[in-house]
């Protein structure tokens, strides 16, 4: 038996309000990614698996962290919180959030609104955002050797959710607490796999690249 770390991907399009122009790395994203497969390569931590979500910000994370060609698997994907988001606009008149300080009251907000069913027509129910995250992580399982995942900051939130029994609020806060290219692994403890990482940083610790510890 093993583990499986869950790496959110680097910095993508901070002006972004929409999915498809969020969906890319900024420069600093990549720089981020090759710092984190600088500090792996490091420490001498191999993964015999890899996987990844099929959005380009996903893919291009793992390449420039010099990953093995990964496994994609669209299951791993972020919900689309843009597209949620302008529906909850538009079905109860909460404005879209355009920064850091709007978007940490409004996170969780959509979330309970998401998770209740008062926001129709969305791309995907939580129940079924919440039947794909644990299917995923179960066939990945921990058998074959250690495992590291690609992923996005709702998707790992869900997966500690899971693992923790969070109620909505806090898989909130877990979600906006998680930065671009952290660290977070899961051990089998018994018959279920247990928090034992989050939100490691250890390649942006330095001096130097404090400024790189970005959450958007």
């Amino acid at each position: 038996m093993s583990h499986i770390t869950l790496v959110r991907h680097g910095q993508a399009n901070t002006d972004a309000r929409d999915e498809a122009s969020y969906d890319k790395l900024s420069e600093l994203g990549h720089q981020q990614a090759r710092w984190l497969g600088a500090h792996l390569q490091f420490t001498r931590t191999t993964y015999t698996r890899v996987y990844c979500g099929t959005l380009t910000r996903h893919v291009e994370t793992a390449a420039s962290m010099g990953l093995a060609e990964p496994i994609r698997d669209p299951r791993l994907n972020e919900i689309e919180y843009f597209t949620i988001a302008k529906l909850f606009e538009e079905q109860h008149g909460v404005v879209v959030p355009t920064d850091r300080e709007g978007f940490v009251e409004h996170l969780p907000r959509t979330f309970a609104a998401w998770a209740n069913g008062d926001i129709k027509n969305t791309p995907e129910t939580f129940e079924e955002f919440e039947a794909r995250v644990s299917g995923a992580l179960r066939d990945i399982g921990t058998e074959g050797g250690p495992a590291i995942v690609v992923t996005s900051g709702g998707l790992i939130s869900m997966v500690v959710r899971q693992a923790m029994g969070l109620d909505i609020p806090s898989m909130a806060r877990v979600a906006l607490a998680i930065m671009n290219t952290s660290m977070h692994r899961l051990h089998p403890i018994g018959p279920q796999l247990s928090p034992v990482l989050f939100n490691a940083i250890p390649h942006l610790e330095a001096p130097d690249r404090q400024y790189a510890q970005t959450h958007l």
